[in-house]
């Protein structure tokens, strides 16, 4: 079975005027899409072709052997997680069971807002700012490249892809004012709370 290129859960300018229809053809027809193809091409014809993403990415974590396997398929994972983490007219503070749990693991929304920030702009070269829950509580991760919370045992509630291509055509080299707009006017606060 095949892996496709998961649908955007809105249309491509629908996140306009903070990420452009030209970053989403890039981003998610190209980049995105080029780790599905590159998968597939991997799996085929392998055990791997009847595994599951999160089998492939379990089964690859941390094996330098597997790395292409690994990378592609965490990417795959990643992509179709951002995607969902952003909604039009999203960001901003959120309500509910997850301000709370913002608040009980980093004292406000504000505190949260600059670990988070100082995640995604203190992690060098390609990766990603996470919000994850670890060991029952929200904490702050960031990783390298591909890498992902559940291959450290953590369980990913929000991303921010900080690879170049996710924000280049958009804001340059201007990494914190996109970290800024995904806080402000993009995170999907109802996304995060359904993976409570």
């Amino acid at each position: 079975m095949a892996f496709e290129l998961p649908a955007l859960p809105y249309a491509k300018n629908a996140l306009e005027p903070h990420i452009s229809e030209e970053t989403l053809d890039f981003h998610h027809g190209k980049h995105h899409n080029t780790y599905v193809v590159n998968l597939n091409g991997l799996v085929d014809g392998t055990e791997n072709a009847s595994k599951s993403l999160e089998e492939i990415i379990m089964d690859s974590a941390g094996d330098a052997s597997k790395a292409g396997l690994f990378n592609n398929a965490a990417q795959i994972w990643n992509h179709t997680f951002y995607w969902n983490c952003m909604t039009p007219n999203g960001g901003g503070k959120p309500e509910g069971k997850v301000l709370e749990m913002i608040e009980d693991a980093f004292g406000s929304y504000e505190k949260f807002r600059e670990e988070f920030k100082t995640a995604c702009l203190t992690q060098f070269g390609s990766g990603w700012g996470w919000l994850v829950l670890k060991d029952g509580k929200m904490a702050i991760q960031k990783t390298l490249g591909a890498d992902l919370p559940m291959a450290h045992g953590n369980k990913a509630l929000l991303t921010c892809d900080v690879w170049e291509h996710a924000y280049y055509i958009d804001f340059r080299n201007r990494r914190p004012d996109y970290v800024d707009t995904f806080l402000d006017h993009l995170v999907n606060w109802e996304f995060v709370a359904s993976q409570l």
